[in-house]
């Protein structure tokens, strides 16, 4: 796909639709589900509602206890059909461990929702030097959705296959691909930065795997969630979150930008719309926002849909190879 693909679609489907209005009766039952980042935030809101609609809900965690508490939240008959791992993204062998380990749970996978992430946090390495956001958001999910191909093809004879879901973020439109020091090792490091470029990467990612996938009835997407107050801003002091504007003094959302926010749930839908919406059979390859196609982004408009170096093939698939390169997977 590519910028001009992306319209969005006619609907009076409102932009912050609760997680109920997107599943309706939807029963899914004797479906599986990955949700990496589900035991908090949108990620468990994701899960509470996939879950809750009967699908069983695999939460890989890097802290399990951490984990098990957020998901004592969660209703009795939901936290039933969930399914706690250890996992950790910047760590690619936990990761290959923890694909073994579910596949020997299930033999199926419909909806792989590649949910965690790490923004804007100091200067730090993962991997064999990696930048940290980088390889949290982009390395670890590519080589996850990698070991889980086997699954995924698994549900070609299921009704509408199985769907990869990447969650970006309108932070892209800050950078595209940083391709001649992905790593910040030659020029200084700035954080906002790194989280642009690795959300352009989840883009990216959604465009190739699409295009290397839709034979095997596996379609991916991009979302963006939109903004919402989670423990992803853990890494913000709380003086840098009012200069931005997302908080005032008392840390409550201004009434001025209070319309642009979503609660968790809210930011869920996307998600859940891309994963399950009859509307995009057919389709992928996507970047989708507020339950909907994505335009593309007028620069004169911020925040707005997607940037043309997001959705390029070309850059798709240059992405792809260096990052089989890197991780020594799904060349």
């Amino acid at each position: 796909m590519a910028i001009n693909d992306q319209h969005p679609l006619k609907t009076e489907r409102s932009a912050k639709p609760a997680p109920r209005e997107i599943l309706g009766s939807i029963d899914l039952t004797g479906k599986t589900a990955l949700v990496t980042g589900g035991y908090s935030g949108i990620g468990l809101e994701t899960v509470r509602a996939l879950a809750g609609a009967g699908a069983q809900v695999f939460v890989p965690a890097r802290s399990r206890q951490k984990a098990e508490q957020f998901l004592a939240t969660l209703d009795n008959a939901v936290r039933s059909n969930v399914h706690l791992g250890e996992m950790d993204l910047g760590d690619l062998g936990s990761v290959k461990r923890f694909a073994a380990d579910m596949a020997e749970q299930t033999n199926v996978l419909h909806m792989l929702i590649n949910n965690a992430g790490i923004m804007a946090c100091p200067q730090a390495r993962v991997g064999p030097g990696w930048d940290a956001q980088f390889g949290t958001n982009h390395l670890g999910h590519f080589v996850l959705t990698n070991a889980l191909l086997p699954l995924l093809r698994r549900a070609n004879g299921s009704a509408g296959g199985a769907r990869v879901v990447s969650l970006s973020s309108t932070a892209h439109l800050r950078s595209d691909i940083l391709w001649d020091d992905i790593h910040f090792e030659r020029t200084p490091y700035d954080k906002w930065n790194a989280y642009a470029q690795s959300k352009t990467a989840n883009s990216l990612f959604a465009v190739e795997l699409d295009a290397r996938e839709k034979a095997n009835n596996i379609r991916a997407f991009a979302v963006h969630p939109g903004g919402i107050l989670t423990p992803l801003q853990r890494h913000l002091a709380k003086e840098e979150m009012i200069a931005l504007g997302w908080i005032d003094e008392n840390g409550d959302i201004p009434e001025g930008v209070r319309a642009f926010f979503k609660t968790p749930a809210e930011g869920a839908s996307t998600s859940l719309w891309c994963a399950l919406s009859e509307e995009l059979n057919g389709r992928g390859g996507l970047y989708c926002e507020n339950c909907n196609i994505a335009p593309a982004n007028d620069p004169s408009v911020p925040y707005v849909g997607v940037g043309a170096h997001a959705v390029d093939p070309n850059a798709a698939q240059r992405l792809w190879d260096i990052s089989a390169k890197m991780t020594r997977i799904g060349s």
